[in-house]
Parts: C-alpha cells; structure tokens; sequence
C-alpha cells in the first residue's frame, strides 16, 4: 500500500470512531437523563431543578477519553502516513496526563456546596423556627434552593418521608463536603425533639466565617504568586538600565586603561 492509501484508511478510520463516539455520548445522555427522571418522579425533586443546571451532565467516560481521542483523530487527518498515529498517541497519552493531574469538577461542587451551605442553613434555621420539623424544613429548603445542597435536602425529606432511617438519611447528606454537622444537628434534632434552630444559626455563621478565610487565603496566596510576573517584568529592565551601563563603563575602563 502506498502511504496516500494508508492516509485515507487513517481518516476513515478517524471518522469512524469520531462518529461511534458521538453516538455512545448521545445514548448515554439518553439514558442519564431517563435515570434523572425516574430519580425525580420517585423522590419527588421538582423537575425545574433539572431544567435549571447550567449545561448538561457529560458522561464520564467521554470526559476522560473525549480529548485523547480528538487528538488522535486531527494527528492522523493532518499528519497522515505512519508518523500521524505515533504522533497521535504520544500527544494523548500527554493530554490524557494533563487530565488527571487537575479534577474541575470536583473544585466546582466544593466551591457551590460552600456558597450554598450558609444559605441552606440560615433557610432550615428560620423553617425550624417557624415550627417544622426537621424533614419538613429539609424538604421546603431543598425544592426551594437547588444546586448540590438543597437536591440532597429534597432526598433526604424523601426518603425520610418514605420511611427511611433518619440516621442513614442524614448520614448521606453529610457526606456533602463541609455538611457533617449540620447533618448530625438535624439528625439529633429529628430522633430526640431538641432544639435545632439556635445550632443552625451557628452553624450558618461558621460557615459564612470559614468561607471568608477561605477567601482571604486565596487573594494572599493571589499577592504572593502575583510577584512572579512582576519581578519578571521588571528585572530585564533593572538589568538593562541599571546594571548594564556600569557593566559596560567599567569594560570600556579597563580596555582603555
């Protein structure tokens, strides 16, 4: 075979597997957003919380291997013959690394469940106040909130009201990053009838307070890597103008002399 008949069979190839992965991502969105709504129907989420995320859930596995392959895919289209695909692979076992060294997602949940977690709290504190009960207030803030925090609020009243154990129920929404205690406080409150709207309002202003250090973390760390470029900027033209000219100055004097 020529390398021109070897570049073709690489772009069929190429085409092939781009069209077999847009399937499989198109039928696995078919089956999350089935599973999503079965979850809703049978937990009682209302359905404007799915219409209200941002962007649509993709799929694991087409986030992980999605750019390798679209790598591959351009290195064997542009390059061609028996160079492309060696090219190909080497830049996505690269780009697959790179990938695995940083998980968006996970710092995006952190970042939403520490914005929502003051506002649950102060919410469950004034449902408790006003004379519900913990699930009832679960299940009022998290129809009302969305997001991470108030659609694990809107499983736990569900599954509380189905007759779930309170102690797993709750357990499950501490699980959310930062949200144990608040899970233990509501859990208490539910089994023994203590008062929980003091200890959640607590809790909210702890976790307004841990959010402001956090904040004041990032912009100090921000002042510190901040004097890298600065200092980059400015030391050729120290060099250039300050030191430069002494060098050459005394160069010349020496020559000379």
């Amino acid at each position: 075979m020529t390398g021109k008949d070897i570049h073709s069979l690489w772009v069929a190839v190429s085409a092939l597997a781009a069209a077999g992965s847009l399937a499989f991502a198109a039928a696995g969105r078919r089956r999350d957003r089935k599973a999503r709504g079965r979850i809703a129907a049978l937990l009682g989420v209302a359905a404007a919380h799915e219409r209200r995320r941002a962007r649509p859930a993709i799929p694991a596995w087409l986030r992980r291997w999605g750019p390798p392959l679209c790598v591959v895919i351009a290195s064997c289209a542009l390059i061609g013959g028996a160079v492309g695909p060696a090219v190909g692979i080497a830049a996505a076992y690269a780009v697959r690394r790179r990938l695995r060294t940083r998980m968006p997602d996970d710092r995006r949940l952190r970042e939403e469940v520490a914005r929502q977690l003051p506002l649950a709290a102060d919410l469950l504190a004034a449902c408790i106040t006003a004379g519900a009960g913990p699930g009832q207030a679960a299940e009022a803030v998290g129809q009302s909130l969305g997001g991470p925090v108030g659609d694990q609020l809107a499983r736990t009243a569900a599954e509380l009201r189905l007759g779930g154990e309170p102690a797993g129920a709750w357990g499950r929404f501490g699980g959310i990053p930062g949200a144990s205690g608040l899970a233990r406080c509501l859990e208490r409150a539910g089994s023994t009838g203590a008062p929980a709207a003091e200890p959640v309002s607590r809790l909210a202003e702890g976790f307004r307070a841990e959010r402001a250090r956090a904040a004041t973390a990032r912009a100090q760390r921000v002042q510190v890597l901040i004097t890298g470029p600065v200092g980059l900027c400015f030391l050729p033209a120290f060099l250039a103008v300050g030191v430069a000219p002494v060098l050459i100055g005394l160069a010349s004097g020496l020559l000379h002399g």
